[in-house]
């Protein structure tokens, strides 16, 4: 909570909190001395630069918009003839991580993408165009001599909670155009026994653990 007692006093907390490093949106509601930062800058940052402006402020609660809950997600590919499995790890609501492992490909290069649709009544060829270009578009899988590939890496902008229900769609060549080799739906990742993610805090990289214990 926060001492205001006209609109003055929200336009000077708006534009304090405006210029904090990490604040992505300020929502002032004046009648309930309430201020609600949407952001990833500490809470003793925010609350000091409140306080520069001569006003007292409290922290009466704290969490995350619904939509970040849906933090992790699989698309797992089941063969006959490719296997794989691509996970994706929200880190914060700018940057998701990607882990992927391919079997089954021929050796080169293969582009890979997020597509529109989860229907996969003609396997990639039904999935439809690049979602959301370009945040669908994913780098290049390299594919070695044992038709194996690895990746990992972050996407900034992409969010876990807007890809459950889509797909990813693996292509033979790097042309997109070509109607792909295969596609799995990408679903929500949770649940005993599945695979249980850990985010580690410093620079955001994600450890699988595979698990089957209860």
């Amino acid at each position: 909570m926060v001492d205001m007692s006209c609109q003055g006093c929200v336009n000077a907390v708006k534009s304090k909190l405006q210029t904090v490093e990490g604040v992505k949106n300020v929502d002032v509601d004046l009648d309930n001395q309430v201020v609600r930062i949407l952001g990833s800058s500490p809470v003793k940052t925010m609350t000091e630069a409140l306080e520069q402006t001569g006003r007292k402020a409290r922290l009466i609660g704290q969490g995350v918009p619904d939509d970040f809950l849906v933090s992790a997600a699989v698309a797992e590919f089941k063969g006959p003839d490719i296997f794989g499995v691509v996970r994706l790890a929200q880190v914060n609501m700018e940057l998701t991580r990607i882990e992927a492992n391919f079997s089954g490909l021929s050796p080169g290069k293969h582009a890979w993408s997020i597509n529109e649709f989860g229907d996969l009544t003609r396997g990639a060829a039904s999935t439809g165009k690049l979602y959301s270009p370009p945040l669908g578009d994913l780098v290049t899988l390299e594919v070695d001599e044992k038709g194996e590939a690895f990746y990992t890496g972050p996407k900034e902008r992409l969010r876990v909670a807007d890809l459950i229900g889509r797909a990813i769609a693996v292509y033979a060549t790097e042309d997109k155009t070509d109607p792909g080799l295969t596609a799995a739906v990408i679903a929500r990742s949770a649940g005993v026994g599945e695979n249980y993610k850990k985010i580690c805090a410093c620079d955001g990289t994600t450890i699988w653990e595979a698990t089957s214990k209860l």
